[in-house]
């Protein structure tokens, strides 16, 4: 088995080809990582979510990672890490073309919005939707993968 570093061109198809990753933030110098349904593009991963710890986290403290992995045939494996910052895309003029091309893509995929919508408690009925769009802009990325 050998290991060999991925390019940018192959991290991105394995960014566009996954929808799972996983998200790690940090705050007062704790980790916290969680499981995110995202898409990819423009060089943003693109996630929606229900507010709580991951999107106070981020609030706080915007420099997040994200990993991506793919298991492939026997024991070969690929996975891409993204290092970037958290962005809200508030339902407000300023955001509107970032939020509605990230609905585009997100809503490319069956039941996109379950994993960002459910919470273990169901949330009071109000008038307006406390769903929050956000993207990280990737600043630095890179990927590995093995063959046989």
């Amino acid at each position: 088995m050998r290991i060999r570093t991925m390019s940018d061109l192959d991290c991105i198809r394995l960014l566009e080809s996954n929808r799972l990753g996983r998200l790690a933030c940090v705050n007062d110098g704790r980790p916290y990582v969680v499981p995110v349904f995202y898409a990819y593009g423009s060089n943003r991963l693109y996630a929606f979510s229900m507010p709580g710890k991951k999107i106070d986290w981020m609030r706080a403290n915007p420099m997040v990672s994200v990993l991506v992995e793919q298991h492939e045939a026997g024991r070969e494996w690929r996975s891409v890490i993204v290092d970037g910052r958290y962005e809200e895309l508030p339902d407000r003029i300023g955001h509107k073309v970032e939020r509605d091309y990230a609905w585009r893509l997100l809503s490319k995929h069956a039941r996109w919005w379950e994993p960002g919508a459910l919470k273990p408690v169901t949330p009071p009925v109000s008038g307006h939707s406390p769903h929050v769009f956000f993207c990280i802009h990737i600043e630095q990325m890179s990927g590995r993968e093995t063959r046989e």
